[in-house]
């Protein structure tokens, strides 16, 4: 079976080098090491493909037909490393950023950094959860994530750092026939013994968490009953229940017909809020991360405003 060589492209450059310089010791200048050093490398990459790249004339070194048959290759090969090396060069590359969802507030975010920073190229992803987020950032395989972090920050992996950014309002969301679809707003007390329909809350998830420190802290009836059929379905049953309403984020994109009729009604006294946060890893130079990390801290709060609610765990 034949197999293909072991190729060292340092050894393809110093080749490369000679070709065009046509003397082993003004490659050696151009490499800035020693002609013995050169001789070496050539020879190595002659034994590693089996044939005699060049001769040696009293004018120099001349490549031989195999050599010239070499040297476009070894330039392509040259030319795909610079490619590789510039595609992860900090940067080079789109910045990899997980919003959940997006028609959800992270989404916005990230949307509205993009208009202040329009030259800056971005690879959006959503991922399921907050496990799977933090998995990624920590591998690398993307650059940050928008989440609701339910871990101390003690038990977040070495290196790994999540910062909060923002505080969502979370509004109630009803049809027309519904008790407080006239209401301006209301309070999680006068929630309670009314029935809240989230069939999308998946357990084991950071909105989960969320949603049963809430339900508990204001002995709310969340039901998570039924199978979630996506965003449409789910407002179709709300516009035509008088009982059901949900809970949405107040950044959350929804688009319904006129005739659905939905309400958004603020919650107040005190307000139950989503506690976004960026997650990344303390090492990562990618300048853009930097630049989203500034953007984000000038245009949040300073402080958490009054009269808001979080779980213990987001405080």
């Amino acid at each position: 079976m034949t197999t293909l060589p072991g190729v060292d492209l340092t050894a393809v450059r110093t080749a490369v080098a000679v070709a065009d310089a046509g003397q082993f010791q003004d490659a050696a200048t151009t490499l800035s090491i020693t002609q013995q050093a050169v001789s070496k490398r050539i020879a190595a990459l002659e034994k590693d493909l089996g044939v005699r790249l060049f001769t040696r004339t009293a004018r120099g070194a001349r490549l031989t037909i195999d050599g010239q048959a070499f040297l476009p290759h070894a330039r392509e090969l040259i030319r795909a490393a610079e490619r590789a090396a510039a595609s992860v060069r900090p940067g080079s590359r789109a910045l990899r950023v997980d919003v959940i969802g997006r028609r959800l507030c992270p989404a916005g975010l990230l949307r509205d950094f993009h208009r202040a920073h329009p030259d800056t190229e971005l690879d959006v992803v959503t991922l399921f959860d907050a496990d799977a987020a933090i998995a990624a950032v920590r591998s690398g395989t993307i650059d940050a994530s928008f989440r609701a972090v339910t871990l101390p920050a003690r038990q977040l992996p070495d290196g790994v750092e999540a910062a909060w950014v923002f505080d969502e309002p979370i509004q109630l969301l009803t049809g027309p026939a519904h008790p407080f679809a006239t209401a301006r707003t209301v309070t999680p007390a006068q929630l309670a013994g009314h029935r809240i329909w989230m069939p999308g809350i998946v357990a084991g998830t950071e909105w989960a968490a969320y949603y049963e420190d809430l339900a508990t802290e204001f002995g709310l009836t969340i039901e998570v009953t039924g199978p979630d059929f996506g965003t449409e379905p789910l407002l179709d049953t709300i516009a035509d229940s008088s009982s059901l309403a949900t809970f949405v984020g107040a950044d959350t994109r929804l688009v319904w017909p006129a005739d659905q009729d939905l309400r958004r009604v603020p919650v107040h006294h005190p307000t139950p809020v989503y506690p976004h946060s960026l997650i990344r890893r303390t090492d990562n130079p990618h300048p853009a991360l930097t630049t989203l990390r500034t953007y984000l801290g000038s245009t949040r709060p300073a402080d958490r405003a009054d009269g808001v609610w979080t779980p213990r765990w987001a405080r």
